[in-house]
């Protein structure tokens, strides 16, 4: 699932909403779409004016309060990101300025951020076209569900006794006196990532057994307890699911490029530069 902040820098009247709704009415057009927003007019579980409906399969409203909850759901941005990734394929988050995914901005179109992928001062400069073209080329948001959901519609599923699936997250600390690990940032070598990871995916799945493989591995900041990296294998029986997925891992840590920088509460270091 495809992820597009939309952040209002100050306009007036309905011009944010005018915006909101062409890029979801545009998305719409490519898939399912569910919306999030952030309202700050939102407080103690009720609405101090009625928001503008906006298009989209899903909307969730998050309340102004601290702990940046759902009215009535008990989610915040995130897990609100999670529950509509197995089921949608864009989403659209309105109002949430430290979101860490591609941005458009509304009100200013002198915006300096490398998630900004477009800028406008009014709705009518709004490429909505090469919005969405720019959108679909940045990095999906996946989560261990979603990826499960998507080896269970293959074509091959009814031949498949076993998923096997690995999980790795952001490690606090490997003794009690380390220094915490506060989040690790993950960069790709651009090209050569992407191609090298769907070459491994297609070397595990011409396996005797293996029917789907999806590999996940996010980019960025990644903070302490978050996970970092998916493996999801569907086979036709546990024993070649189980391996699959433990060579997927080894192979990925060793085949793919990608650069992991480490901060912790005291010194923050490229994990290749350390001794």
């Amino acid at each position: 699932m495809h992820v597009l902040g939309i952040l209002d820098h100050g306009t007036r009247g309905d011009t944010l909403e005018r915006v909101v709704d062409r890029t979801v009415d545009r998305l719409t057009q490519e898939g399912r779409v569910g919306v999030i927003r952030y309202d700050a007019t939102i407080a103690d579980g009720m609405h101090t004016h009625e928001p503008t409906a906006v298009g989209g399969d899903v909307i969730y409203d998050l309340g102004a309060d601290g702990d940046w909850t759902a009215t009535g759901t008990g989610m915040d941005v995130t897990d609100a990101l999670d529950g509509l990734t197995p089921t949608c394929d864009y989403a659209v988050v309105v109002g949430v300025a430290d979101l860490r995914y591609p941005k458009l901005v509304v009100g200013s179109s002198d915006v300096e951020d490398d998630d900004v992928i477009a800028a406008v001062d009014t709705p009518g400069e709004l490429d909505v076209e090469a919005v969405v073209t720019a959108l679909t080329e940045t990095e999906p948001h996946e989560t261990l569900e979603s990826l499960v959901d998507q080896v269970k519609r293959s074509p091959t599923a009814d031949r498949a006794g076993a998923i096997a699936t690995f999980t790795g997250r952001v490690r606090a600390k490997d003794d009690d006196d380390d220094a915490r690990t506060q989040y690790l940032e993950f960069e790709k070598y651009e090209g050569v990532a992407d191609e090298r990871m769907a070459a491994l995916e297609a070397d595990l799945e011409a396996r005797d057994g293996v029917l789907e493989v999806e590999l996940y591995h996010r980019t960025g900041v990644v903070a302490d307890g978050e996970d970092i990296v998916f493996v999801v294998v569907l086979a036709g029986h546990r024993e070649e699911a189980f391996r699959t997925v433990e060579d997927g891992i080894n192979r990925l840590k060793d085949e793919v490029p990608l650069f992991k920088k480490e901060v912790t509460v005291d010194d923050e270091f490229w994990v290749h530069d350390r001794p």
